[in-house]
C-alpha cells in the first residue's frame, strides 16, 4: 500500500471557502470513486503540536494506493485528470507530492 502525501497552500486570490467547496463537491467525489483509490482525504492544518506560529502548509491530502499501476491507469480518466488539471492550475500553490509506506 502507497500513501500520496500531497503538502500545498492555496493560490494568491483563492479563498478558503471556494477551495473547500470545490474540494468537498468535486475532488473528493472523483478521487474517491478511483477503483484504485481505498480511502482519499483532505485535512485542513490547524498549527503545529511542536513550536509557534502556523503550519508551513494550509492543506494536506492523503492517497491510499494499494496498486499504484492501477492508480495510474485510473487517472487517465478524463473526470480524473479534469480534476487533477483543476487542482493544479486553479487552487494548489505549488504542491508537494511525497509517496509513502508503514513500515
Amino acid at each position: 500500500m502507497q500513501t500520496i502525501v500531497v503538502l500545498f497552500n492555496l493560490k494568491p486570490g483563492v479563498s478558503r471557502e471556494e477551495y473547500e467547496a470545490w474540494a468537498r463537491d468535486s475532488d473528493l467525489p472523483v478521487v474517491n470513486g478511483l477503483a484504485s483509490v481505498d480511502r482519499f482525504e483532505v485535512l485542513k492544518a490547524s498549527g503545529l503540536l511542536i513550536g509557534d506560529g502556523p503550519s508551513p502548509y494550509e492543506y494536506v491530502e492523503l492517497i491510499r494506493v494499494p496498486d499504484m499501476a492501477a492508480f495510474a491507469a485510473d487517472l487517465a480518466d478524463p473526470a480524473a485528470q479534469a480534476g487533477a488539471a483543476q487542482f493544479q492550475q486553479k487552487y494548489a500553490d505549488n504542491p508537494l507530492f511525497i509517496l509513502a509506506s508503514a513500515l
